[in-house]
C-alpha cells in the first residue's frame, strides 16, 4: 500500500483569511479610499531617506572577498558595539552575533536553550510573530500577563507560579510592541533574581529603543551588571528604518562559565547556518553612523501624531489612550460594542480606516484597538476623526 505524503504539525496553521482580511480586500478591490492605521514600514511612510549614501555604503571592494565569520565581519560588530556605548553599554565584538532578522536571532537562541517541548515565557500582550517562530522550534510559548494601572507592570509572584522544570527562558520587548511601555530598574532585577533562582536565561529583543517619547527614557539590558546569561536583540529594522537591509544582532552577556558555553554553543548554530552576506555586513558601520536623520523624522512624526490623537479624543468620553513610552504605536480602549475582529471590520467597511484589533497582540477581551504612529500625519487625523464619529454617534444613539 502506498503511504500518503504527511507534513510537518509545526506547520499545520490555518492560513485561510480573517474575516478582517476580506474586508480590507474589499476595500482596496472598489477603489475606495483606505486610511491605514496599522502601517509599520518605515519605508512606505513618506520618511526621506538619503539614496545616494544608502546605496553608496554598498559599494565597498571589501564585499567582493567571502570571509564566512560565524560571529559576523569584525568591522560590522565593532559598529554594533560602538551603537551601544552610545547607549552607555560596553559590548564585546567577540560576543556579537550578526544575523539577517531579529526573527533569525530568536530562532538560533530557541535552538541554544530549548529541546523539543521546553517553554519560554513571554509577556503579553506583545508581538504576535513570536507564537510562529517558537511552534517552528518545538517550542512551547507561555504568556505572562502585563497588567495595566496608569502604566503596564508585571508581578514577579505570578511569574513564579508558571515556571516549570520545561522553562528554559524569560523572553521580553523592551520598550514592549505593542504597549510601549519599558521595563523598569526593579522589574529587571526581579526578573534577574528568577533567572538566577532556577537557572533560566533572559532574552531582550530591544529594537524600538531609541524610540522613547519625551519625557521618557529606558536602559538598555546591554548595561551592566549581568547576573544572569542574558541575549539583548536590535537591528537595522528600527534603529536605521531599513528593514530591507536585513541585519540584526545578539549581543550575549552574563557570568562565567555560562556565557563561554553560550558563545560556544551559538558559534557552532551561526556556522552551520552560514554568515549574513558581505555587503550587507560591510556597509552596516555607514549605515549606523547616518541613523539619526531618520530617527527624528520617525520621532518627530510620531510625537506629532501622538498630540493629534489627544487632542481628537477630546471629542467624546467612549475611547481612552493607555500610557506610552516609546515606539511606535497608541493602545485605544474602546467599548467592547462588537466581539473579535468585529469592530475592526466594520471601521474598514463603514468608514475606510484600518485598525489592528487588539486580539491581534494578546490583549484580554474585547475593547481595544491598536493604531500606528507611523502613519502620515494627514491620513492619522482622519482616521482617528472617523473613529472618534462612529463612537459619537453611538453615544447620541445611546442617549435617545
Amino acid at each position: 500500500m502506498q503511504r500518503r505524503l504527511t507534513f510537518s504539525a509545526r506547520t499545520a496553521w490555518d492560513t485561510s483569511e480573517t474575516e478582517l482580511a476580506r474586508a480590507i480586500a474589499a476595500r482596496q478591490k472598489s477603489g475606495l479610499p483606505l486610511l491605514d492605521l496599522t502601517a509599520s514600514n518605515p519605508t512606505r511612510c513618506g520618511f526621506i531617506y538619503d539614496e545616494a549614501a544608502i546605496i553608496s555604503a554598498l559599494a565597498q571592494r571589501e564585499s567582493l572577498l567571502y570571509d564566512p565569520n560565524p560571529r559576523g565581519l569584525l568591522v560590522a560588530r565593532e559598529a554594533v558595539a560602538e551603537y551601544y556605548a552610545g547607549h552607555h553599554a560596553t559590548v564585546d565584538p567577540a560576543q556579537l552575533f550578526l544575523t539577517t532578522s531579529t526573527s533569525e536571532a530568536y530562532s538560533y537562541l530557541f535552538r541554544l536553550m530549548c529541546d523539543p517541548g521546553d517553554e519560554v515565557l513571554i509577556a503579553q500582550p506583545s508581538y504576535p510573530l513570536l507564537d510562529f517562530l517558537a511552534q517552528i522550534e518545538s517550542v512551547r510559548l507561555l504568556p505572562y500577563p502585563l497588567f495595566y494601572d496608569h502604566g503596564w507592570h508585571m508581578d514577579a509572584e505570578s511569574l513564579r507560579r508558571l515556571i516549570t522544570t520545561k522553562t528554559r527562558a524569560f523572553a521580553l520587548v523592551h520598550p514592549n510592541n505593542p504597549t510601549g511601555h519599558f521595563t523598569t530598574d526593579t522589574e529587571r532585577e526581579e526578573l534577574e533574581s528568577l533567572c538566577a533562582e532556577y537557572g533560566l536565561a533572559l532574552i531582550v529583543d530591544e529594537v524600538f529603543l531609541d524610540y522613547s517619547l519625551e519625557g521618557h527614557a529606558g536602559r538598555s539590558f546591554a548595561c551592566g551588571p549581568h547576573p544572569v546569561l542574558t541575549f539583548v536583540l536590535s537591528g537595522l529594522s528600527k534603529i536605521a528604518a531599513l528593514p530591507q537591509m536585513k541585519a540584526a544582532w545578539i549581543a550575549a552577556s552574563g557570568p562565567e562559565p555560562h556565557l563561554h558555553h553560550a558563545l560556544d554553543r551559538l558559534e557552532v548554530v551561526a556556522d552551520t547556518f552560514l554568515s549574513m552576506n558581505a555587503p550587507i555586513q560591510c556597509a552596516l558601520s555607514a549605515w549606523l553612523h547616518s541613523r539619526a536623520g531618520l530617527q527624528t523624522q520617525i520621532s518627530t512624526r510620531v510625537e506629532k501624531n501622538l498630540r493629534t490623537l489627544d487632542i481628537l479624543l477630546t471629542t467624546q468620553t467612549m475611547i481612552s489612550r493607555l500610557e506610552v513610552e516609546a515606539g511606535w504605536y497608541a493602545v485605544l480602549r474602546v467599548p467592547a460594542i462588537e466581539p473579535g475582529e468585529g469592530l475592526a471590520v466594520r471601521l474598514v467597511r463603514d468608514h475606510g480606516v484600518s485598525v489592528s484589533p487588539g486580539y491581534f497582540f494578546g490583549f484580554p477581551g474585547d475593547g481595544w484597538l491598536i493604531v500606528s504612529l507611523l502613519t502620515s500625519s494627514e491620513h492619522f487625523a482622519r482616521g482617528i476623526s472617523a473613529i472618534c464619529s462612529l463612537f459619537n454617534a453611538i453615544e447620541e444613539e445611546t442617549e435617545r
